[in-house]
């Protein structure tokens, strides 16, 4: 048997930040935020958090990210809570060859609608630069008062849809809770700033890096799915009621796990027909993927617990801890042990 196995993929994805990375330089995509006063920290910090996780998740700096204020180095938030930033805006300068590949205004419900002459003049140069802008909430705004958005479609809070109209009628307003458009992305709320910059990294970098971020995020499960389920699969690809049921039976059954022939008796289906659905949508087998399910089990417990190896090789259906060793490592390619330490490396 090999010492080296791979995951599948969408465990791979899942399973991303503790796998050995790839030796690799990619330039880094810079994100630079203006927080207008009483900006939503709601929608700020999801849309920060999906590009820090993108980072974590790739072992790499994927995104730059800085924040700017309009009048000094801080800035009060909706919340009442002060924040400090990287500086005020007259420390953020563009060039031809920019430093900023995105730059974003975020607003809030109770953000002023007056014109601010140093914002819109640091807008038209961003705009004039060819520089990607980009829109939170009502941040959409600040980029029409300064003349920047022509023909595209933005997104904008849904209680500033009238005043918005009112005052510039020959911008178009999307229904959506985010919209992409070529050098424009704009959001209405903070579910759409977490899909927006979901799919801003899926644009910039890889789709796996996207689910990966998905799955720590827990960003594509819905409110109202209240069952317990340590995956995540991709929203786009929904599996087979009879697939799902079987992964479901996997997931509440990893300490004691049953054997396949079970599973599909329980189903009322044989095992042929599982092993058929699991090659066709995960491109791997039942028991293949029931083991990754567990090893994916024990990775969480040993990044989040102090319990003992034993302890959460018992926890994840092993029969003995050098048999939870040995499968951790063919798949991570490190012992349990060194797992514990390498997200805060």
């Amino acid at each position: 048997m090999s010492n080296t196995r791979v995951f599948s993929s969408v465990m791979q994805d899942i399973n991303s930040l503790y796998l050995p990375s790839n030796e690799r330089q990619v330039q880094s995509f810079k994100v630079a935020f203006v927080l207008l006063e009483n900006f939503s920290m709601m929608s700020f910090t999801a849309a920060i958090d999906v590009l820090i996780t993108a980072n974590l998740v790739s072992g790499e700096t994927l995104f730059e990210v800085s924040s700017y204020a309009l009048k000094s180095n801080r800035v009060i938030s909706d919340l009442g809570i002060e924040i400090a930033t990287n500086g005020e805006l007259s420390l953020l300068k563009l060039e031809e060859s920019s430093t900023i590949d995105l730059l974003i205004i975020c607003g809030g419900l109770r953000c002023s609608f007056q014109p601010h002459p140093p914002l819109s003049k640091l807008l038209k140069q961003a705009h004039a630069w060819q520089v990607t802008l980009g829109s939170i909430w009502n941040g959409a705004i600040a980029l029409a008062q300064a003349k920047v958005i022509d023909h595209q479609t933005c997104a904008l809070h849904i209680d500033n849809h009238a005043l918005f109209q009112e005052q510039f009628p020959t911008l178009k307003l999307s229904r959506h809770h985010y919209q992409i458009e070529p050098l424009l992305i704009s959001c209405s709320d903070a579910n759409g700033a977490l899909e927006m910059m979901l799919k801003l990294v899926g644009n910039k970098y890889s789709a796996p890096i996207c689910r990966a971020v998905q799955a720590i995020l827990k960003a594509n499960r819905s409110a109202s799915n209240s069952q317990q389920n340590p995956l995540q699969y991709d929203q786009q690809t929904p599996l087979p009621p009879l697939l799902h049921s079987a992964i479901q039976l996997m997931n509440a059954n990893i300490e004691e796990p049953l054997v396949i022939l079970d599973i599909a008796v329980l189903l009322s289906t044989n095992r042929r027909q599982l092993e058929r659905l699991f090659k066709q949508h995960l491109a791997t087998s039942p028991s293949r993927h029931y083991l990754e399910i567990r090893l994916t089990y024990a990775r969480r417990l040993l990044v989040q617990s102090d319990d003992s190896i034993t302890n959460i090789a018992i926890a994840s259906g092993f029969v003995s801890s050098n048999h939870f060793s040995h499968c951790f490592s063919q798949f991570f390619q490190m012992p349990p042990s060194h797992c514990r330490s390498r997200i805060k490396a």
